[in-house]
């Protein structure tokens, strides 16, 4: 086990390079303001150091929000009322550290507002139900309710999400308007489509669907519960992101 000073206490820390690339970047993408207890929490239960960017989000940002919001990124947690959880809080840490405990199913990074969620795979991904490699992103895909392997650990999954290429990956998920109604959600709401996403509906014409802002949780829970009544395997997440 590492103390939390040997772990924020880092030479070449993530973060100077990290706030670089956030400023530089042509995706608009919010660094929210941390709880700095919070985010040492996360670090010592995680057991990474701050020259990670895993570590230097949890350590120096309360999340992040990426293209207006359309995707959100789990930092340290946010102080303000209204902001993120924090990765402890999502990802269910012990309220004290215990060196046994880890994410069984892996470690939620993120989400959209229609309900996708990225996740970092644990050891042994394949008896979770998991596509891809030990470390490596995954995706779960509300149009089609399953896990998608992203080639990338979590440190090249945050470079992509800043890269420009997300309109690429959401086509087909992504409607007339989407960036004014992404912008305009309290950041504890998603958007709820109906017919639902994953509905042959939604998938021939997307423009046509309802939509309204409601609590994330239902967002994620409607297809979680949906992924568990029809999929292969069980999603893994509590509809609680």
């Amino acid at each position: 086990m590492r103390e939390i000073d040997e772990l924020v206490n880092v030479d070449e820390p993530a973060w100077p390079e990290l706030r670089e690339t956030l400023g530089a970047s042509s995706v608009p993408a919010q660094v929210l303001p941390v709880d700095v207890d919070e985010g040492r929490r996360c670090l010592l239960q995680m057991q990474v150091g701050a020259r990670s960017v895993l570590g230097a989000l949890a350590l120096n940002t309360g999340g992040l929000l990426v293209d207006d919001g359309w995707v959100r990124v789990f930092g340290g947690g946010s102080v303000a009322d209204g902001g993120l959880p924090s990765l402890a809080q999502v990802n269910r840490f012990p309220v004290d550290f215990d060196p046994v405990w880890h994410p069984a199913t892996g470690l939620v990074v993120g989400h959209d507002v229609v309900g996708g969620v990225f996740a970092l795979n644990g050891g042994d991904p394949s008896a979770m139900g998991r596509p891809g490699a030990p470390g490596q992103m995954t995706y779960f895909a509300p149009d089609t309710l399953e896990w998608e392997a992203m080639d990338m650990g979590h440190s090249g999954w945050v470079r992509w999400l800043l890269s420009g290429r997300l309109e690429t990956f959401y086509d087909g998920l992504r409607w007339p308007g989407w960036r004014e109604e992404a912008a305009g959600l309290a950041l504890s709401q998603g958007v709820s489509v109906y017919p639902f996403l994953w509905s042959e509906e939604a998938h021939a014409d997307l423009a046509a669907t309802s939509r309204r802002p409601v609590p994330m949780r239902e967002v994620i829970g409607v297809a979680a519960d949906f992924a568990r009544q029809m999929g292969p395997s069980d999603p893994g997440f509590l509809g609680e992101v």
